[in-house]
C-alpha cells in the first residue's frame, strides 16, 4: 500500500499505476488480437532516427510519468531515441499520443549481450508526461516476487504478427501464461540458459512474442492493479512460436532496488 501511495503522490492525484480508463479485453505477438484501443497505457514505442525518419524498434513500459523500463538489447549508443505514448496505431496520427524527447538512457551495469543476462534498461525522458486516459504508468511487482505456475499474464506489443512477417500496425496482446522455473529449465525446454532472474511465459507453439515485441512488458495484474512482471528479452531462433521455448523475459521483481537506485542519478 505504501509503494502505491508514494507513487499516487509523485504521478499526481488523478492517476495511479496499473489501472487503465480503459480496461482491457481480456477474454483470451503471435497469435494475438487487436487491443482494446489504450487498455495498455503503460505500453510504450521506442523509436530511432533511421536516416531522418523515426522507426520501431522495441517497446517499453511507462513506470512513472518520466521513467521507462526496456530491455538492454534495444539499446544501441549510436543510435537517437524517442519514445512514443498513447498509442495504439504507429502509421496514424492519434489525439492523446505524446512523442517524448529522451534525456538518458541507463543499461544495467551487468548487462551481457552474449548470456543475455540482465537485459533491462531505463529510460528518463526528457521532461515528465502529461499522464491522461491514454497515458498512465503501470505498477512494478512487489521485490522478489515470483508467479506461479500458469498464472494469466498478457504480452503486448507492435512486434512481428508471424516469424519474418510484418510488425503489426495496431497494438497487439496475447495471453502467455507463465511457465515456472522448474519447467522452463528442463533440458527439452530452455535449459541451463534461462536464470533465475528471468521468467518465461507462454510455449505452447502457438502465441508468443516476436521480433519488435523487445523490451515490452508482460502484463499480470496483481491484487488491485496490472503489474509489470517482465521485459521481453528473447525467444528462439528456430521460430516466435516454437513448442517448449516460451518467450523469456527479464524478471522485473529481481531488478526492483536497481530501478529504484537509477532513478536517484
Amino acid at each position: 500500500m505504501l509503494r502505491f501511495v508514494i507513487l499516487t503522490f509523485l504521478l499526481g492525484c488523478a492517476y495511479g499505476c496499473g489501472e487503465p480508463a480503459s480496461p482491457p479485453l481480456i477474454s483470451r505477438v503471435v497469435g494475438g488480437e487487436t487491443v482494446n484501443p489504450h487498455s495498455w497505457p503503460w505500453q510504450i514505442s521506442l523509436q530511432y532516427d533511421k536516416s531522418g525518419v523515426w522507426a520501431h524498434t522495441c517497446g517499453g513500459t511507462l513506470i512513472a510519468d518520466n521513467w521507462v523500463l526496456t530491455a538492454a538489447h534495444c539499446i544501441s549508443s549510436s543510435r537517437t531515441y524517442r519514445v512514443l505514448l498513447g498509442k495504439q496505431n504507429l502509421k496514424v496520427e492519434e489525439p492523446g499520443s505524446v512523442a517524448a524527447a529522451v534525456e538518458k538512457i541507463i543499461v544495467h551495469e551487468k548487462w551481457n549481450s552474449f548470456l543475455i543476462a540482465n537485459d533491462i534498461a531505463l529510460i528518463k525522458l526528457a521532461e515528465p508526461v502529461q499522464l491522461s486516459d491514454t497515458i498512465q504508468p503501470a505498477c512494478l511487482p512487489a521485490n522478489g516476487a515470483v508467479l506461479t505456475n500458469d498464472f494469466p499474464c498478457y504480452i503486448t506489443g507492435w512486434g512481428r504478427l508471424w516469424t519474418n512477417g510484418p510488425i503489426a500496425d495496431d497494438l497487439q496482446q496475447a495471453l502467455l501464461p507463465v511457465v515456472d522455473h522448474a519447467t522452463c529449465t528442463k533440458w527439452d525446454w530452455w535449459g541451463s540458459r534461462v536464470k533465475d532472474t528471468m521468467v518465461c511465459a507462454g510455449g505452447d507453439g502457438v502465441v508468443s512474442g516476436c521480433n519488435g515485441d523487445s523490451g515490452g512488458p508482460l502484463n499480470c495484474h496483481g491484487a488491485n492493479a496490472w503489474e509489470v512482471h517482465g521485459i521481453v528479452s528473447f525467444g528462439s531462433g528456430l521460430g516466435c512460436n516454437t513448442r517448449k521455448k516460451p518467450t523469456v523475459f527479464t524478471r522485473v521483481s529481481a531488478y526492483i532496488d536497481w530501478i529504484n537506485e537509477m532513478q536517484k542519478l
